[in-house]
């Protein structure tokens, strides 16, 4: 990242660690939402945006590490954090494992279709048996704690928890891009026929992508499972997959921040639509509205939000080099 980049990446994390004390209960849990959402929108960027391949079956490795941290502890006393969040982690990783063995033998098309073929085996797993609670859900009683430092039962603790598993993830997917590894996943997208001829075997490192990527989705999910305290089916819905593809498409592909920014603005975007003071009983609605800013922004700023800078710089040198003409003409 250059340095303008790199500025706003650190007055973006700035702002969320001083936000609470300016913010209401509400605030923080929809904040908390919000970074839950970019660090599971991170997992997909990492695929889509860096090794170019579009997973349609992200959300089951989000589902799993929610169903883990409510199924793995005993339900007698608080689980510690030590051991919750790694096994949670591990879980969707290994799951991701396997899934990413077979489907990375496919390409385009079939690869889609394979991750989402195997998202909608692990829905239907939590759907229609009882190990997931079926269509209820399973309530997660007892929240994590880290002896008496950590208590994620805390909304204000949970919130600083997620502030610092969201720059972490970020911290690590940018040293993670400036590495050998992410320099073959970045020729691994823009071509990967030359890749194999100059001698690299693509295949391992795609799936050691795929497995990193579960694995932080893992995480996404642990943590929205503990801040709402329930978990359902619907976090496994292919509903799911196509919405955090709509984030990293909206931010700006192929950036790091564009995964932060788009997963921000889905989530604004979605409570706005939602918000019945604003569009009364169209409120009910809201899904039409959010489709048709997505299409607008989609058709209007093809490199995402994260572009719209560059675009209006752009248009406004484009401006002056016009009139420059002119002005040479008279």
């Amino acid at each position: 990242m250059n340095h303008s980049k790199t500025l706003f990446v650190l007055l973006a994390f700035a702002g969320l660690a001083l936000y609470p004390l300016m913010a209401g209960n509400y605030g923080i849990d929809l904040v908390t939402k919000m970074m839950v959402y970019a660090i599971f929108a991170l997992s997909l960027e990492l695929l889509v945006g860096t090794t170019g391949l579009i997973c349609f079956g992200q959300a089951a490795f989000f589902g799993i590490g929610a169903y883990a941290a409510v199924l793995l502890p005993a339900q007698t006393d608080a689980p510690s954090l030590l051991w919750l969040l790694p096994a949670c982690v591990l879980a969707a990783a290994l799951y991701a494992l396997a899934v990413g063995a077979l489907s990375l033998r496919t390409k385009g098309a079939y690869f889609i279709m394979v991750t989402l073929a195997f998202a909608q085996m692990a829905y239907y797993v939590v759907h229609d048996t009882p190990l997931g609670g079926g269509t209820d859900g399973i309530y997660l009683t007892l929240k994590p704690v880290l002896g008496t430092l950590i208590d994620l039962d805390k909304p204000l603790v949970l919130y600083g928890f997620t502030l610092l598993m969201l720059v972490g993830v970020f911290g690590f997917l940018a040293l993670l891009a400036r590495s050998r590894f992410g320099r073959a996943l970045a020729g691994i997208r823009v071509n990967e026929q030359r890749m194999r001829a100059t001698g690299f075997s693509t295949y391992p490192y795609k799936l050691a992508a795929f497995v990193i990527s579960g694995g932080i989705a893992g995480l996404a999910g642990f943590l929205f499972a503990v801040k709402d305290g329930f978990v359902n089916p619907e976090m496994m819905s292919w509903h799911l997959s196509g919405a955090v593809l709509i984030m990293i498409i909206l931010g700006g592909l192929g950036h790091l921040r564009g995964a932060l920014v788009g997963a921000f603005a889905f989530a604004l975007l979605q409570e706005f639509f939602k918000s019945e003071a604003v569009f009364g009983d169209f409120a009910r609605h809201w899904h039409l509205g959010l489709g048709l800013s997505i299409i607008a922004s989609v058709v209007l700023l093809p490199r995402g939000l994260v572009g719209l800078p560059g675009q209006l710089r752009a248009r406004l040198v484009g401006r002056s080099n016009l009139q420059g003409v002119r002005h040479e003409a008279v």
